[in-house]
C-alpha cells in the first residue's frame, strides 16, 4: 500500500525565482520570489516576497542582512501573515571541486493571524550545510550540469527547542553566467509538541544573476537553492 497514502502525506509544490545583482566587487542585492502549494500540488497556497544586501569580505565570507513578507492562505483568504527580518553569514570551502557552503542565520519574526486578530513573535535560528558538485567542469560556469544536496537545522527559543529539518537532493544546469536553474526533492520535517509532521515538495528554481562589478572571473556562480 502506498506510504503516503497510509500517513495522509503527498507531493507539494515549491516555487522560486531569485535575482542576484552585483555592483560593486563586494557589494550585492538579492530578491527572491517564493510560491508553495501545500494542500494541493497544483495550487498554490503560500506566498513569499524578500530581499536583501549583502557584502563579500572575500568571495568565500559573506555578511547578509535581509527582510521579508510571507503569506499563508486558506478557503481563498489570508490566514497568515508574516513579517520577518534576519542577519545572516555565509562562508564557503572547496574539497577538489566540491564547493560547501556553511550558512548561519538568526530571524526574528513577527505574525499576524488574519482570521483571529491574534499578533505573535519568535526567534529562529538556522544553520545550513549545501553541497555542490559540477558535473562536466571544474566549478560552476556556464553550460555546467551540477548536483546539490543539504540538510537545514532551525531551532527556536520555545519547546520544542528543534522546530524543523530539511533535506534535499536533486540537480541544475548554469545556462551562462546569468541565468541558472535547479530542481529537486525537499523533505521537510516538522515538530511541535501537538505531533511532527512531514511535508514533501518537488522543487523547481530559476537564479538570475546582473553583474556590474567589472570584477574578475568568480570562483563559482550562484546557484539557485531553496531558502
Amino acid at each position: 500500500m502506498n506510504t503516503f497514502a497510509q500517513s495522509n502525506e503527498h507531493l507539494s509544490g515549491f516555487g522560486m525565482t531569485s535575482l542576484t545583482y552585483k555592483f560593486s566587487k563586494h557589494w550585492f542585492a538579492y530578491g527572491e520570489l517564493q510560491a508553495r502549494s501545500y494542500e494541493e500540488f497544483s495550487k498554490p497556497d503560500y506566498y513569499e516576497i524578500k530581499g536583501g544586501v549583502g557584502y563579500n569580505i572575500t568571495p568565500d565570507h559573506q555578511p547578509f542582512i535581509g527582510m521579508g513578507r510571507y503569506a499563508t492562505y486558506k478557503n481563498n483568504a489570508i490566514s497568515k501573515e508574516e513579517f520577518r527580518i534576519w542577519l545572516q553569514y555565509q562562508y564557503n570551502n572547496y574539497i577538489g571541486k566540491l564547493k560547501l557552503e556553511h550558512r548561519g542565520r538568526v530571524e526574528q519574526q513577527f505574525f499576524h493571524f488574519s482570521q483571529t486578530g491574534v499578533n505573535s513573535t519568535a526567534n529562529r535560528f538556522r544553520y545550513r550545510l549545501n553541497a555542490i558538485l559540477p558535473i562536466n567542469n571544474d566549478k560552476i560556469k556556464p553550460k555546467t550540469f551540477f548536483v546539490n544536496a543539504f540538510d537545514e537545522v532551525f531551532f527556536g527559543t520555545d519547546a520544542p527547542a528543534f522546530v524543523r529539518n530539511r533535506l534535499y537532493g536533486g540537480m541544475g544546469y548554469q545556462f551562462d553566467k546569468s541565468v541558472g536553474m535547479a530542481t529537486g526533492y525537499l523533505l521537510q520535517r516538522e515538530f511541535s509538541n501537538t505531533g511532527n509532521k512531514n511535508v514533501h515538495f518537488w522543487f523547481v528554481g530559476l537564479n538570475f544573476i546582473i553583474d556590474r562589478s567589472a570584477n574578475e572571473k568568480p570562483k563559482s556562480i550562484p546557484t539557485p537553492v531553496i531558502d
